[in-house]
């Protein structure tokens, strides 16, 4: 079965080439997938095909059509979920880090959409059959509160929450540096880097609105670090790693966008074998609140840290302990 994917280019936005705007919002397809979906004519513009060089001016909707590949329906599996609330309707999970969301190019199982296949059985159709359930998602080595649902009513009213920036999202992180501000705000808006497909960046041609806030919990100073808090109007793909990274205060471990060097060049030993040991970013997505569909009542979820990220804040807590 095909997927279809709509697309808007927002009216204000700086004219940008077809091509390039299909690199954005289809980060999971190489250059050669989008450009074999354009010369197939399967991108079009008000229901005429379009060319990769065709330029976007403002108000153009897109769709796109992704023919099937081998294996394209995700499969049920057996693998085990930390469920926070489940209902008819919706489910709240604490994905692990380690765990990708959905089936992608290299990672058809072992995915979050494999493990709620198995466990729910049905999840809404709207995002495809490599997608079912999903209006949201957490980087592979993010851990954290996501939601999915089960029905596509309940998918649509909470996409339509998360694109009027209504859900409540928070996330805490253990960052390089010292925060000069107690509390501040990134408004920098973010899109494929300009040289490296893989990474996201707020210094190309074009990008897409994000806005991040942050506020400091606790200041480790000696180790130049800082524990902060953030919350999210937008969710645009690695927005607080590269958000903060730009800002010359990398999250620690962050394979894409830290500095591996200034977590070597620690002179805390142990801090320099735990931050090794943890082996990714040290993001967590703690809080994640929206109105339920069905009933209209506020809900409100939280994660605690998980074992590898509070391991690390506990040391440095009782490191910075005022002594008696």
């Amino acid at each position: 079965m095909e997927d279809i994917y709509s697309f808007i280019f927002d009216i204000g936005r700086p004219s940008e080439r077809l091509d390039r705007f299909l690199v954005e919002v289809l980060p999971d397809l190489t250059r050669s997938q989008l450009k074999k979906l354009v010369d197939e004519g399967r991108v079009e513009i008000a229901g005429t095909p379009v060319k990769a060089g065709a330029r976007l001016k403002g108000g153009e909707v897109l769709t796109v059509v992704v023919p099937p590949v081998a294996s394209a329906s995700a499969l049920p599996q057996q693998i085990p979920l930390s469920i926070l609330y489940e209902d008819r309707h919706l489910i709240v999970v604490d994905k692990p880090a380690g765990m990708v969301v959905h089936p992608a190019p290299g990672h058809q199982e072992g995915t979050l959409v494999n493990a709620l296949l198995f466990h729910c059985q049905d999840l809404s159709g709207i995002g495809g059959e490599l997608r079912p359930g999903i209006v949201h998602r957490l980087d592979r080595e993010t851990s954290g509160v996501m939601v999915a649902t089960k029905d596509d009513a309940t998918h649509n009213h909470l996409a339509a929450q998360f694109h009027a920036h209504s859900i409540t999202r928070r996330y805490v992180a253990l960052v390089h540096g010292q925060l000069p501000q107690d509390t501040g705000l990134v408004d920098k808006p973010i899109g494929r880097h300009p040289t490296d497909r893989k990474k996201m960046s707020s210094k190309g041609r074009a990008g897409r609105r994000a806005v991040t806030h942050w506020r400091v919990l606790r200041r480790f100073d000696q180790d130049r670090m800082t524990l902060v808090e953030l919350s999210l109007e937008t969710g645009r793909t690695h927005q607080i790693r590269v958000h903060f990274s730009e800002m010359n205060h990398p999250i620690v471990g962050d394979p894409t966008y830290g500095n591996t060097g200034r977590s070597a060049a620690l002179a805390d030993t142990r801090l320099r074998q735990s931050i090794r040991a943890l082996g990714r970013q040290a993001l967590h997505a703690r809080i994640l609140g929206f109105v339920h569909p069905a009933s209209g009542e506020y809900l409100e979820f939280e994660s605690p840290l998980p074992p590898d990220m509070q391991e690390i804040i506990d040391y440095l807590e009782n490191k910075y302990r005022p002594q008696d």
